[in-house]
């Protein structure tokens, strides 16, 4: 088994069990399930957007730890001063340390911009928790969902008032997508084998309409890259581990920004 092999699998055992312990009921109680998600497509295509999308991560299966010292409402409230586009956060506990506790305090310190909601959905339940705890957009990643479960999982979304970041990687994936106005992001790093090649985005982005918003994710270290990817057409540029690797994520990312011409 590769590594997003390990991950589903481990995923869908949680969500289960998770389904046996939490009604809908009580998700659609919850007080977040009635506010309005903030637009993360308004918020990556608006004059003058920074067009990141920062993102709280403490490990990955590729790096290990990569901060597990910083709290998420500082992070939070340092993206918030650096003017980012949006916020990213990983939920994803086993293989990444995360929590959906992360996002419920993120929200709370964050009302200004949309907060997208990385994890690996397997399944409807998760997409509906996504509103209850105050995501504004959720990820749908191609490599291993089928082209009826990303067409009905972003349907449910939509019906949500969520937005949808469609992940691929390659053309195969890409594929799968009905591509009209969607929100695709072109992820760097193979999720097999974790390997990083920002050359992926440049030979992808020429198959995605004009009328997708188009956001390039992972392996952007430098703010010169994001310059070059703006020149192909890129809105949206999704950097975590950047920023976390620094003691202090919030003013790396303040750093970054202000180099970006």
């Amino acid at each position: 088994m590769n590594i997003l092999d390990k991950i589903i699998a481990h995923k869908k055992l949680e969500v289960a069990k998770l389904m046996r312990e939490v009604s809908l009921e009580k998700l659609v109680k919850s007080p977040n399930f009635n506010r309005t998600p903030i637009s993360l497509k308004r918020a990556l295509t608006a004059k003058n957007s920074t067009g990141i999308i920062a993102e709280f991560k403490r490990k990955s299966p590729s790096k290990g730890i990569i901060n597990d010292k910083v709290s998420i409402g500082e992070v939070t409230q340092g993206y918030l001063d650096a003017n980012v586009a949006a916020q990213s956060i990983l939920t994803e506990l086993e293989f990444f340390s995360g929590s959906i506790i992360d996002l419920i305090q993120a929200r709370a310190v964050n009302e200004t911009i949309p907060i997208l909601r990385k994890d690996f959905i397997v399944d409807g339940f998760q997409i509906v928790e996504s509103k209850a705890i105050g995501a504004d957009a959720i990820l749908l990643i191609a490599a291993y969902l089928t082209k009826e479960e990303l067409k009905n999982y972003g349907k449910l979304a939509e019906d949500l008032g969520l937005e949808v970041l469609y992940e691929v990687h390659n053309q195969e994936e890409l594929d799968k997508i009905d591509l009209n106005h969607k929100m695709i992001g072109i992820n760097n790093r193979n999720l097999k084998t974790f390997e990083v090649d920002l050359e992926n985005s440049i030979s992808l982005i020429k198959n995605i309409p004009e009328n997708c918003i188009k956001v390039s994710e992972s392996g952007i270290s430098d703010p010169k890259i994001i310059t070059g990817l703006k020149a192909y057409g890129f809105q949206g540029f999704l950097i975590g581990e950047t920023f976390m690797k620094s003691e202090n994520p919030g003013l790396a990312c303040l750093e970054f920004i202000s180099q970006i011409r």
